[in-house]
C-alpha cells in the first residue's frame, strides 16, 4: 500500500513539473507525449525510492507533503543535471544556454563539461552529507526552530546560485530574483518541519516546493511573456499557444491537492522539528 500511495504521490509531483514545463517550451519546441511524459516517470520513481529506503511515514497528510515536496526536488535535480551537463543539443535555439556555460558561452568540450558536471555533484553530495551529519550530531542549538532557521535556507541558496550563474551572463544580475529562493526555501522550511524531524527533508523538501512555486508565478502568471531561455526567439508552433491551455485544469487539481493535503496535514495530529 505505501509503494502505491508512493507512486500517486510521484506521479502527482511528476504531472507538475511535466505541466508549467509543457506550458513554456511547446510553442517554441513543440510537443510529444515521451517529453511530456519524462518527468512524470521520473517522480513517480523517485517518490517510490524514497519510501522505499527512508522511514518516511505516509500514512498521514503530513507524510504525503514531505514525500511530495521532497520528490519535486529529486526529479528536477535529475533533469537539470542531465541538461546542463550529460545531454549534447545545439544551443542556438536559446538565448540562455541550458548546456553548461562559462559565463553566457557553452562549454562544447566534453571532458571539461563532464568534470564541472562531476564536481557539483560531489559538491552537492557534500551538502547533504553535511546536513545528514549535523543530525546525527544532533545539532539543535536553541531547539528546532532555531535549526530550521540555520540551515532551512540551504536548498535556495544552490538554486540562487545556480541560476545566477546560468542566466545572469545573458539577462544582468537581479538582486530580488537572487534572494528569492533562499526567502521561500526558508518559509517552506519552517512549514514542512512541522511534519518531519529529517533535517534532508526539511531542507531540500522546501527547494522543491520553492521551485514549483517560483515556476507556476513565472508561467502562468505571466503567460506572454517569452521566458529568459527563449527571449528573442520566434514562436515555432503558434498551435500550443492554445492547445497547452487544456492542460491547466490537471496543474491547477494537483495544487489543489497539495492546499488541501497541508490544511489536513495540521489537523490531523502531527510531529516534527518544530
Amino acid at each position: 500500500m505505501e509503494l502505491i500511495i508512493a507512486l500517486i504521490v510521484g506521479l502527482c509531483a511528476g504531472l507538475h513539473t511535466s505541466t508549467w514545463g509543457m506550458y513554456k517550451d511547446a510553442p517554441y519546441e513543440g510537443f510529444t507525449w515521451p517529453k511530456y511524459f519524462r518527468s512524470t516517470v521520473i517522480g513517480a520513481l523517485a517518490a517510490i525510492g524514497v519510501v522505499m529506503f527512508t522511514d518516511l511515514d505516509v500514512s498521514n497528510a503530513g507524510g504525503l507533503l514531505v514525500l511530495y515536496a521532497y520528490t519535486y526536488v529529486i526529479e528536477r535535480a535529475a533533469i537539470e543535471y542531465w541538461k546542463t551537463f550529460l545531454r549534447v543539443q545545439d544551443q542556438s535555439k536559446y538565448f540562455i544556454p541550458m548546456q553548461f556555460s562559462f559565463r553566457g558561452n557553452v562549454v562544447a568540450n566534453n571532458a571539461v563539461r563532464i568534470a564541472a558536471g562531476a564536481a557539483y555533484l560531489a559538491g552537492v553530495v557534500l551538502v547533504v552529507y553535511g546536513v545528514h551529519t549535523l543530525q546525527k550530531m544532533n545539532f539543535s542549538p536553541g531547539g528546532g526552530l532555531m535549526v530550521v532557521l540555520i540551515l532551512g535556507s540551504i536548498g535556495g541558496w544552490i538554486s540562487a546560485f545556480g541560476g545566477a550563474w546560468k542566466d545572469a551572463p545573458k539577462e544582468g544580475f537581479e538582486t530580488l530574483k537572487f534572494f528569492r529562493s533562499p526567502l521561500m526555501a526558508l518559509g517552506y522550511a519552517l512549514l514542512l518541519a512541522n511534519f518531519t524531524e529529517s533535517y534532508l527533508f526539511i531542507v531540500f523538501g522546501a527547494l522543491g516546493l520553492t521551485i514549483g512555486t517560483i515556476e507556476t508565478y513565472k508561467t502562468f502568471f505571466f503567460p506572454s511573456k517569452p521566458r529568459g531561455k527563449f527571449a528573442g526567439k520566434e514562436i515555432q508552433f503558434e498551435e500550443w499557444l492554445t492547445r497547452r491551455k487544456k492542460f491547466v485544469p490537471l496543474y491547477v487539481a494537483i495544487w489543489v491537492a497539495v492546499i488541501v493535503t497541508t490544511i489536513v496535514a495540521f489537523v490531523q495530529p502531527h510531529q516534527g522539528l518544530i
